[in-house]
């Protein structure tokens, strides 16, 4: 065991943007932010979003999954004094799961010496997010996108324009993942899948190219969204806005139920916040302004 002190910092992520599926996402500039020190019991102090959440010892999604790590390791588990300061809401669709897993196993493989290298961490956090694109973008940064076979984690990243802005319009209640992921049908029609992969084939390029004319087709979706949005009602009421005042695209951050508005410009914010209020004017909505994080946390490791 290490008894040096580790910090790290894991950014929020959106993932799917639409058409990507399970496949695509992108780091956004606010924060997990952990430190943890060798203790003689375990503690969390926690401030931030949630931090009445994040500071409970018991079913505690990082504690867990380090102990768990350590255990299937074969190594004695490091009690830890764990300082938290927590920027992603939890339950919104920002990637607060994977950024949880990803601090877990990063702890678990300083304070017990495992050895393994960023690509293994990445591919751990993968397989127990059970998709790779919010773990991938949380810790390479960017626009990513990923893929999983067998226990392999392919990725490819790019830096979104600089430029761009990204608006999060977090409704005041969570919705859990495995909820929004039971309400999706079993099997699709050709051409709804047809009419992703279109989409899809042009989105990674769009954040590449900075081509904004392109991003309200390639974040177009018919997979996830048209079923979800009865489980996320501010997402019909933003849709529509794409193309408008600066909005460059529109959709479900993640599993939602928060929406993610790519805006063109900060001069065009704004714009995009009048937009937005009179879309969600019936609905208690708080609005996130970000830019696009081109670092992750596997840059501190």
């Amino acid at each position: 065991m290490t008894e040096t002190p580790f910090r790290l910092r894991l950014p929020a992520t959106s993932a799917n943007l639409g058409s990507g599926f399970d496949t695509a996402a992108v780091a956004l500039d606010f924060y997990l932010e952990v430190e943890a020190e060798p203790s003689r019991e375990f503690s969390i102090h926690a401030i931030g979003s949630d931090s009445d959440i994040c500071s409970k010892l018991d079913c505690n999604l990082i504690l867990d999954t380090y102990c768990r790590l350590l255990e299937c390791a074969g190594v004695s588990i490091q009690p830890l004094a764990i300082r938290m300061n927590n920027e992603i809401p939890l339950g919104m669709g920002c990637g607060s799961s994977a950024a949880g897993r990803l601090a877990a196993i990063a702890l678990a493989v300083h304070f017990g010496n495992l050895g393994w290298n960023s690509e293994r961490i990445l591919e751990e956090a993968c397989a127990l997010e059970g998709h790779p694109d919010n773990a991938a973008a949380c810790w390479l940064g960017g626009f990513v996108a990923a893929a999983m076979e067998g226990g392999s984690v392919y990725a490819a990243r790019v830096e979104p324009p600089p430029a761009w802005r990204a608006i999060i319009v977090l409704p005041r209640k969570s919705l859990a993942t495995s909820a929004a992921r039971a309400i999706l049908p079993s099997s699709y029609s050709s051409a709804e899948v047809v009419a992703n992969l279109q989409s899809v084939s042009m989105l990674g390029l769009a954040f590449a190219q900075g081509r904004g004319d392109l991003l309200a087709t390639a974040m177009r979706d018919r997979i996830h969204q048209p079923y979800r949005s009865e489980l996320c009602p501010l997402l019909p009421e933003l849709l529509p806005l794409a193309g408008r005042g600066g909005v460059l695209g529109v959709a479900l951050s993640g599993a939602g139920p928060a929406v993610l508005v790519v805006v063109r410009s900060e001069s065009e914010v704004a714009s995009a916040r009048d937009l937005i209020a009179g879309a969600t004017a019936n609905h208690d909505a708080q609005l996130l302004v970000s830019r696009f994080a081109n670092s992750g946390g596997g840059g501190e490791c």
